[in-house]
């Protein structure tokens, strides 16, 4: 029997279940990549052209929640978009697994598995991943993101485009949901290097202690857990882009290591001495104002010049108000393609008067939140026709405001009471507060707190 092209990566903390998997894959499918270390996932997706990664959703004792093998499902379908994922859980764990579905998995399995389910889940899924390959990455970044007609978002477009033809690196500014990371990844597919690597780093959920092994790699034996050589993601991104999303979020103490490295251009593992080059394009971003993070000396003035030789602003949806109709119309015919085929997924429509209450809505959480809203309404809607309850679009007047102006209150006094417990100390008190410093200081900021303690 013939095997078929594909690369298989299997996912599992346990090396029977590794064994076993590979043993039945090996007979169809030409390469077979397992590891027993979700932390891996990164580097074997940037080094090879993995079709399909088959899943563990729990990788530590007494963590079964299956919160692990969501959060890495994320990772691999933010890092490579077009790699199909099939999650593995137990029985009793479906329902995480069907969520795992809702955000970009392919399907799941259940262990222990029948080999015959498992080899046509899997064909099914190398299947996908062919219709995938076919498709260029601008085009899916085309078809996954409505630009819209509105001035703002195309003078955005206008001047990536533009930027996108040099090396210069950019910031993007805007706030939480207005598509940072699809911008990010528009101007590396219209760069010279969008045949290189496109690597992302969510900076605002890596931990200090992971900071340097994930963005500059580590030498075998650096620290305990360092079993072998790994590449940073700098390294990774090498002759490509690395997208530092969320750079308003790294510590002041951390700053000045990732400006050494875009300074000298160069990268040196942990347990190494020997800096290694790199020719990366940097294309950052942030929610927060970072020249006022710059004016209170929470974020490095040096590191803001190196990071936006070109500062480009993402509107938000209120910004945007023509748009609003036109994507989520948008939204909800990508939804309904996703969970529907054929023509029941172009069935799919607003109720005739929604369109005032979409343009109404303040969109706090912009495009993110309305995605949410929309595919929350698709599901629990009677039939084809989506109202405005079933997108609860309706409770954010007075109310909503009066309870926002409540939290800040209550807020305000707790950081009040914790400067004056600690004399003004902002360290003690954003660890009492269990905020950064950074966090501390923006908050301070913004109640006028300064002169407290």
């Amino acid at each position: 029997m013939r095997k078929k092209q594909a690369q298989i990566l299997i996912v599992d903390d346990q090396e029977e279940i590794l064994f076993s998997a590979k043993m039945i894959l090996k007979k169809h499918f030409e390469t077979i990549f397992t590891t027993n270390s979700p932390k891996k996932i990164i580097s074997l997706l940037s080094e090879n052209e993995i079709n399909v990664v088959l899943l563990d959703m729990n990788y530590r004792i007494g963590f079964e929640d299956g919160r692990e093998g969501i959060h890495w499902l994320k990772e691999i379908k933010t890092l490579s978009p077009q790699t199909i994922v099939i999650l593995m859980t137990a029985f009793g764990k479906i329902d995480t697994a069907v969520e795992g579905i809702k955000i970009g998995a392919f399907d799941y399995v259940l262990k222990p598995w029948h080999n015959e389910k498992l080899l046509e889940t899997i064909d099914k899924a190398v299947a996908e991943s062919r219709k995938n390959s076919k498709k260029t990455v601008v085009e899916k970044v085309e078809k996954r993101y409505f630009v819209g007609t509105s001035q703002k978002i195309k003078h955005a477009y206008s001047i990536a485009e533009r930027v996108a033809k040099t090396d210069a690196n950019v910031l993007i500014l805007g706030e939480n949901g207005t598509g940072k990371y699809v911008f990010a990844e528009f101007i590396h597919q219209n760069s010279q290097r969008k045949d290189e690597p496109f690597v992302h780093v969510d900076l605002g959920s890596l931990s200090d202690n992971l900071f340097e092994s994930e963005l500059f790699g580590y030498a075998k034996g650096a620290f305990t857990d360092a079993k072998t050589d790994t590449p940073g993601r700098f390294e990774m991104a090498q002759n490509g882009t690395i997208f530092l999303d969320e750079i308003g979020n790294i510590p002041l103490h951390l700053q000045s290591k990732l400006l050494h490295v875009l300074q000298t251009k160069t990268v040196t593992r942990l347990g190494e001495s020997k800096p290694r080059p790199l020719n990366v394009r940097i294309i950052a971003a942030t929610n927060i104002d970072i020249k006022a993070e710059v004016k209170n000396k929470t974020f490095r003035e040096d590191l803001l010049y190196r990071i936006n030789t070109m500062e480009i602003h993402l509107p938000s949806l209120r910004e945007r108000k023509d748009d609003i109709v036109p994507m989520a119309n948008f939204i909800l015919d990508q939804i309904a393609q996703k969970y529907n085929h054929g023509p029941e997924a172009s069935a799919w429509h607003f109720e005739e008067n929604a369109a005032p209450y979409l343009e109404k809505y303040p969109w706090k959480g912009n495009i993110r939140e309305m995605e949410n809203k929309i595919e929350r309404a698709l599901i629990l809607a009677d039939n084809n026709t989506i109202s405005v309850h079933d997108l609860d679009i309706l409770a954010f007047d007075d109310v909503q405001e009066n309870d926002d102006n409540a939290l800040s209150e209550m807020e305000k006094n707790a950081i009040e009471k914790a400067l004056f417990k600690h004399h003004g100390n902002i360290s003690k008190t954003a660890e009492e507060l269990g905020l950064s410093r950074a966090a501390l200081y923006r908050r301070i900021e913004k109640y006028d707190l300064k002169n407290i303690g």
